[in-house]
């Protein structure tokens, strides 16, 4: 570029004088040539190998300036729209977060109580119907998806966990049903007419008791009238702000207590609940997290409760209920917004990395566009002398 041949030799000087530029699949420069005699100029347009492009590492696009134009304002416009939706997930999972956060001591309290109440009756041979495990021949599976999508593989994930878990079912012979919760689980059951649903459940943005309670009621009907003889759980488990699993736990019997594990048995269980609080760095959204240690107190051995086991364990049983369901709702809740938002922040990365590849494509083939021009306007004027 910019190199002069010996002109005693008789060669021309070659100068390039607009830089490279990619149209198509080739890249093209052009030069002007003088003659070192006859001091004549003439322009011309050279084809010159990919690798001398600057910008070679660029995919070719093959369309006009107003197309490109097109595209680069269609990206701008999405990269508004993943941007704000970005922003909104991360101001909703905070709250979700603090939700699942400040009702886990509540809950796994209530299930120690409860273990430690079945453990007594149970020395006493003493029969609860809802703590009762009798032989399974029909499984309640509580689906819990999402509403909306643009969440990655959130909703994709809980299904298949779905399918495995049915899958598993139909080869030990045992009988299912499934009672779904969420829009997207509403959309990929009502297709499936042979899967057979009780009942179709939609969210109402944050979960609350009164949607447990209708959960609850429907699932305890079920197992009271011996329609299923198993009430499982499939939702997926906060675990931290990056990582969220799908997980199945039971319900109802009254299942051993312990950890929380997925369907290879891996317990899901985070050491500690993590915080997060949103901030700004170099005028980008920023997380900054901070991991408390939480520790369950366990119940003394000697504890005695002046009331009747039996009448206890009746009062704190749709309690347990309800809190678990409300738990699974606040955990998926918490991971959707929470996968919403990663998916956001790639996406809005991939908008600005398209939206520059295009505005170099475009500013290049705007400049060969002019440079054709000028060598019309040389040629035209070369012609007249």
């Amino acid at each position: 570029m910019g190199c002069f041949y010996d002109s005693a030799q008789k060669d021309p000087s070659v100068v390039e004088v607009n830089g490279v530029w990619c149209g198509g699949s080739s890249s093209f420069g052009v030069v002007v040539v003088m003659d070192s005699a006859t001091n004549a100029v003439a322009a011309a347009r050279v084809k010159l190998p990919r690798s001398s492009s600057r910008f070679s590492h660029v995919t070719p696009i093959h369309c006009g300036l107003r197309e490109l134009r097109n595209r680069i304002n269609s990206v701008k416009n999405t990269q508004k729209i993943t941007e704000a939706m970005k922003l909104v997930s991360a101001a909703k999972v905070r709250r979700a977060q603090e939700a699942v956060v400040n009702g886990r001591p509540f809950s796994e309290t209530l299930v120690e109580v409860l273990y430690y109440i079945n453990e007594q009756l149970q020395t006493e041979d003493i029969d609860m119907p809802l703590t009762n495990i009798r032989p399974v021949k029909k499984v309640a599976l509580v689906v819990i998806t999402g509403d909306r999508g643009l969440c990655g593989g959130f909703n994709n994930n809980i299904i298949k966990i779905a399918e495995a878990r049915i899958a598993e079912l139909k080869n030990q012979g045992v009988e299912y049903t499934v009672i779904s919760v969420g829009k997207k689980g509403k959309s990929y059951f009502i297709r499936r007419p042979h899967i057979p649903v009780d009942r179709f459940l939609e969210g109402m943005g944050f979960p609350t008791a009164k949607e447990a309670q209708a959960i609850a009621d429907d699932v305890f009907s079920l197992f009271v009238s011996e329609e299923v003889d198993k009430v499982e759980l499939l939702y997926t488990k906060f675990v931290s702000f990056v990582k969220y699993v799908p997980v199945i736990q039971t319900l109802l019997p009254l299942s051993p207590k312990g950890r929380i594990c997925d369907m290879n048995g891996v317990s899901v269980d985070a050491d500690g609940d993590e915080f997060f609080r949103l901030t700004t760095k170099e005028g980008k959204l920023a997380v900054e997290r901070d991991v408390v240690r939480t520790e369950t107190a366990e119940l003394s051995p000697i504890l005695q409760f002046e009331q009747d086991p039996v009448q206890i364990l009746d009062a704190l049983l749709p309690l347990y209920m309800n809190s678990q369901i409300l738990k699974a709702l606040q955990e998926s809740l918490a991971s959707e917004l929470a996968a919403r938002m990663c998916a956001m922040s790639n996406a809005t990365d991939n908008a600005v990395e398209l939206k520059k590849s295009l505005s170099i494509i475009y500013n290049r083939e705007r400049q060969a566009k002019i440079t054709g021009e000028a060598l019309e306007i040389i040629a035209g004027a070369d012609a007249l002398t």
